[in-house]
C-alpha cells in the first residue's frame, strides 16, 4: 500500500513539473552572409595623387531599387549623378540591397564598408553616410550601430524610433531632408527625430520641403551645398 502511494505522489510530481514547462540554458554560433553588389566611384585626382587619402560616401538606396538588377541603383542620388558625370570630391560607395522585400543589413554594409576602406586611399576619418527612404532608415541604423564611424550623417525621407538619439555620436553633424506632403513616410516621422536631437544638444539641420511629396530625394541630392558640407567634416 505504501509503495502504491508513493508511486501516485511520484506521477503527480511529474505532471506538477510538465504542466509548470521547463527553462534551459543553451549556446550556438551563428553565421550569416550576404552577396552585396555595388557600384564605387574614384573622384577626380585619385589616380595622379598616389600620396593622398579621400574622404568616402556611403549611400543606401531606396525600397524601389532593392532585389532587382544593379543598374536600378542608379536611378536616384549620388549613383544617379555618378552615372551624369557630377564630380563628386570623394569615393563614392552605393551597395544593392538583395532583398526586395527586406530591410538592409547594416552589419554586411558595415563589412563592406571596411573591405573598401581597407582596399582604398580612404582617410577613416572622413567616412560619410547617407540614405533615401528605406535607405534613409538604414542610415540612421548604421550610425546608430557604428557610432564612431561617421564624420557627418544625412538622412532623406528616412523614419527611426525617437529614442535612438541617445545612442548616436553627439560629435557627428546630421542634415535631415523631408517632404512635408511625404505620405509613405510621414514628415512626423523626421519632425519628431529633429526636435528630439535638437533638445539633446546635437548639431543638427533640417530641410522641410513644403508642396513636396516622399520623392524629397530629387531636391535633396542635388543640393551641391550638401557635398560641401560632408566635404569639410572630419572625425576628431
Amino acid at each position: 500500500m505504501q509503495k502504491l502511494i508513493l508511486l501516485v505522489l511520484g506521477l503527480v510530481f511529474m505532471q506538477s513539473c510538465n504542466a509548470q514547462g521547463m527553462l534551459v540554458e543553451g549556446e550556438e554560433k551563428t553565421v550569416t552572409s550576404e552577396i552585396l553588389r555595388y557600384y564605387l566611384y574614384y573622384p577626380e585626382g585619385y589616380d595622379s595623387n598616389k600620396d593622398k587619402d579621400f574622404g568616402l560616401l556611403l549611400f543606401l538606396h531606396g525600397g524601389g531599387e532593392s532585389g532587382g538588377t544593379l543598374d536600378e541603383v542608379k536611378k536616384h542620388g549620388p549613383p544617379k549623378m555618378m552615372a551624369e558625370g557630377y564630380p563628386f570630391p570623394f569615393l563614392v560607395l552605393a551597395p544593392q540591397n538583395p532583398h526586395k522585400k527586406k530591410w538592409w543589413n547594416v552589419h554586411a554594409v558595415n563589412q563592406l564598408l571596411d573591405s573598401v576602406i581597407a582596399g582604398n586611399r580612404v582617410d577613416s576619418d572622413r567616412v560619410y553616410v547617407t540614405g533615401l527612404s528605406r535607405g534613409g532608415s538604414a542610415a540612421w541604423d548604421m550610425a546608430v550601430q557604428y557610432p564612431h564611424k561617421f564624420a557627418a550623417l544625412a538622412v532623406v525621407c528616412g523614419m527611426t524610433p525617437t529614442p535612438y538619439a541617445h545612442w548616436l555620436d553627439k560629435e557627428m553633424p546630421i542634415w535631415v531632408f523631408h517632404g512635408a506632403d511625404d505620405e509613405v513616410i510621414p514628415v512626423s516621422e523626421s519632425d519628431q527625430m529633429v526636435a528630439k536631437l535638437k533638445e539633446m544638444g546635437y548639431d543638427v539641420q533640417y530641410t522641410r520641403y513644403d508642396g513636396v511629396g516622399h520623392n524629397s530625394w530629387l531636391k535633396a541630392y542635388t543640393t551641391k551645398e550638401l557635398y560641401d558640407w560632408m566635404n569639410q567634416q572630419e572625425r576628431n
